[in-house]
């Protein structure tokens, strides 16, 4: 079958975020993919690179919509009403939802409102997803914490987990010195991006990481190309971290 890899993300220039709101119906025979979050998730063009991932494995259609903004929690989400506004469609498979570390003070309003849009995500025949992220890397005492907070949304919505934040440290565990940082300590670098993608990939699709693509350009222009080694010690952190977690919240 051929991919349809049609990433529908709106870049906003003046503040570097996306929202997207395309008006065609949903492809029944698609994987379909919404994003919500902020500049964590549009940083390196994850949702681009998820697509494009899948598309050169060739697992069938994908499709990939993203509603992110600087700054933006699930709770200003709801509020801003434009991810909700996408759950109308009927069709998404999953909804990848994400605000910042949320390691403590983040927590109540992450764990309330992925219980929330766990209502019309159902309703949209979906399944939520806590894309769990990382903390800035001068609180690295924090790992734990922001862990346990999206596990935490991930039970309180009856979704999936998806532990990219941990995926960075088992890459850790194998090479200190990998880039996953950009320079300012918080968001990811390209290879962060694509780390968390190959999570993403086959915490959703159930394709392991071992043997993705490290060679891809998404539809928004994004290219990364990550040397064999290196590529391949990350796909073995992304396919170790999916295994040890993939108990939380149950198959996809």
């Amino acid at each position: 079958m051929k991919l349809m890899s049609h990433l529908m993300v709106m870049a906003l220039a003046a503040c570097g975020g996306g929202s997207a709101t395309p008006q065609e119906p949903l492809d029944p025979d698609a994987l379909n993919i919404l994003f919500v979050g902020n500049s964590l998730t549009y940083a390196n063009d994850l949702p681009g690179m998820v697509a494009a991932l899948v598309d050169s494995a060739g697992l069938g259609p994908v499709v990939v919509a993203s509603v992110a903004f600087p700054d933006f929690g699930l709770q200003d989400h709801w509020a801003q009403g434009d991810a909700r506004r996408q759950l109308e469609r009927q069709g998404w498979d999953f909804v990848v939802m994400q605000q910042g570390p949320s390691a403590t003070e983040g927590r109540p309003s992450l764990l309330e409102y992925a219980e929330r849009f766990a209502v019309p995500i159902r309703a949209a025949h979906g399944v939520p997803a806590l894309y769990m992220v990382w903390p800035a890397s001068t609180r690295s005492f924090d790992w734990d914490g922001v862990r346990d907070s999206y596990q935490m949304a991930a039970d309180r919505a009856g979704g999936i987990f998806l532990p990219a934040g941990e995926a960075w440290r088992a890459a850790w565990e194998r090479d200190a010195g990998l880039a996953l940082y950009s320079a300012d300590g918080f968001h990811p670098s390209p290879l962060g991006t694509y780390l968390a993608a190959l999570v993403v990939v086959e915490r959703l699709t159930g394709r392991s990481a071992l043997g993705l693509a490290r060679e891809i350009r998404t539809r928004e222009g994004t290219r990364i190309s990550v040397p064999a080694g290196a590529a391949l010690l990350l796909q073995e952190a992304a396919h170790e971290v999916v295994a040890r977690y993939a108990a939380t919240g149950g198959p996809p």
